[in-house]
């Protein structure tokens, strides 16, 4: 697994790490029961806090992500196909928020927005 972090974000550390790892479960690109990095290794590989690591992996644990095993490790946890999809739907939700906000700022009708939004979808 690749973590790049850069301290000229305005995220924490933590978050980056969370973000990028959950990003990745989510796109399937870690197998469900996968070794994770040891919070160790990949503090060192990133030369930041062990406890800076510990916080991005706990976050991960507490939301599903990945489970730990003492003295094993921390894994993908088993894929939950609802808990994904809710996860999808809430990004969704977001984006769409987003999409509808500038809409409105830039003084785009709903019907404008929705007949764009199909278009997207239908891959046009």
């Amino acid at each position: 697994m690749n973590v790049i972090v850069s301290n000229a974000s305005d995220k924490p550390i933590y978050e980056q790490i969370y973000a990028q790892i959950k990003g990745a479960i989510l796109r399937g690109e870690c197998a469900e029961g996968e070794a994770l990095p040891s919070i160790r290794a990949l503090a060192k590989e990133l030369r930041i806090s062990v406890i800076t690591t510990k916080r991005a992996f706990d976050d991960l644990e507490r939301d599903g992500f990945i489970c730990t095993v003492p003295g094993k490790g921390s894994f993908v946890a088993a894929r939950n196909g609802e808990f994904v999809r809710e996860e999808h739907l809430r990004q969704i939700e977001q984006k769409l928020g987003e999409a509808a906000e500038l809409a409105r700022q830039g003084g785009i009708a709903p019907e404008e927005l929705e007949a764009m939004f199909a278009m997207i979808v239908k891959g046009e």
